[in-house]
C-alpha cells in the first residue's frame, strides 16, 4: 500500500504555503499510489508501459509485491537513475530512440508479442486516476484555499480532483511552458497536443497531450493551469534545497515554481503545492543547485 502523504508548513512572507510532499512515498513518488492500484486490480500477470521513469519505477515495485511482472519503455534520453531504478525493482526496461519510434508504438509492438499482457498508461487510466484519488481525499478538509498540482500526463491532477470531491478547493495546476500544451487545451477548450515530446528539464512533463480520461476531469475541475518557464523551475528546486531541506526533480518542483513565479496571485491565501517526486538524477540536481551559486 501507499504511505500517506507528509505536509509540511514553509515561511512565506506573503501566503500560507504547505508542501505535499510525495518525496517520500514508495519508490520516491507520487506514481505508486497509480501503480499498486494498477497491480492489485488487474489480473493480468505481465504489466506492460511507457515512462519517463518514476510511473515505471512504481509499476516495477507494485508488480514485484504482487507476484506480476513489467515491461517498462523509456526513452534512451531518461535519467540514468531512473532507468538502474526500475531494474533494481525487477522490472525489464526497454529504451527507445523516441525520434524514431514513440514510446506507445513500442508499448503496441510489445503488446503484440505478449497478448496477456495488460497496457497500463501511465497517466491514461481510470485505475491511475483512481490510484491518485488517494491523495485527493488526505488534501481533503484542511481548509486549503487552493491546490496547486504538477501536470503532464494529467494523472495525478486529475486524481486529486476526483479525491477532494464536490467540495474542494480551487484546483490549478502547473506546467512547464515549453510542454504547455495542458494550459493551451484549457484555453480553448479542446485537447490540444505537442507536435513532439518537449526538451524541458522536467521529464514528467514530457508528454505529447494529456490523457483523454484525464482531460474529461481537468476540463470540468481545474481552474486554470499555470506556465512556467525552465529559470522559474530551477529557482524552485533551489529554493525548496534552500527553504524546506528538501530533495525535489524538477517536475516535483512546478507547483512551487508557479507560487514563487507570482506570488501576488495567492497573496493571503492558505495554499499547498504537491511536491511530486524526488528521483533526480544526481548530477543534472547538482547543476540546478549550483546555477543559483
Amino acid at each position: 500500500m501507499h504511505r500517506p502523504t507528509t505536509f509540511l508548513e514553509v515561511d512565506h512572507p506573503r501566503l500560507r504555503l504547505t508542501l505535499a510532499c510525495e518525496t517520500f512515498q514508495v519508490t520516491g513518488s507520487f506514481k505508486f499510489r497509480a501503480a499498486s492500484e494498477v497491480a492489485r486490480s488487474v489480473p493480468n500477470k505481465l504489466l506492460l508501459t511507457a515512462s519517463s521513469g518514476n510511473f515505471g519505477q512504481a509499476l516495477a515495485c507494485a508488480a514485484r509485491r504482487t507476484g506480476k511482472k513489467a515491461i517498462v519503455v523509456m526513452p534512451e534520453t531518461s535519467a540514468r537513475v531512473k532507468i538502474e531504478a526500475v531494474r533494481a525493482q525487477g522490472g525489464q526496461v526497454e529504451l527507445v530512440d523516441v525520434t524514431r519510434v514513440s514510446r506507445a508504438e513500442r508499448v503496441s509492438q510489445l503488446a503484440e508479442q505478449h497478448p496477456g499482457a495488460y497496457q497500463a498508461s501511465a497517466y491514461d487510466d481510470p485505475l491511475v486516476i483512481r490510484g491518485n484519488a488517494s491523495l485527493g481525499r488526505e488534501l481533503a478538509g484542511r481548509g486549503f484555499d487552493c491546490a496547486i498540482s504538477p501536470v503532464g500526463g494529467g494523472g495525478l491532477i486529475s486524481g486529486i480532483v476526483t479525491g477532494l470531491g464536490a467540495a474542494r478547493p480551487r484546483v490549478l495546476g502547473a506546467e512547464p511552458l515549453l510542454a504547455n500544451d495542458a494550459a493551451r487545451s484549457l484555453r480553448e477548450g479542446r485537447l490540444l497536443a505537442n507536435e513532439s515530446e518537449p526538451r524541458t528539464v522536467a521529464d514528467g512533463a514530457r508528454t505529447v497531450s494529456l490523457g483523454r480520461h484525464n482531460w474529461e476531469i481537468i476540463r470540468q475541475g481545474v481552474e486554470d493551469i499555470l506556465e512556467v518557464n525552465e529559470e522559474s523551475i530551477g529557482h524552485a528546486v533551489r529554493w525548496l534545497f534552500l527553504k524546506a531541506n528538501l530533495k525535489v526533480e524538477p517536475t516535483g518542483a512546478l507547483a512551487v515554481a508557479a507560487v514563487l513565479a507570482a506570488p501576488e496571485r495567492f497573496s493571503d491565501q492558505n495554499v499547498c503545492c504537491v511536491i511530486s517526486g524526488g528521483n533526480v538524477d544526481p548530477a543534472l540536481y547538482a547543476s540546478l543547485l549550483s546555477a543559483g551559486i
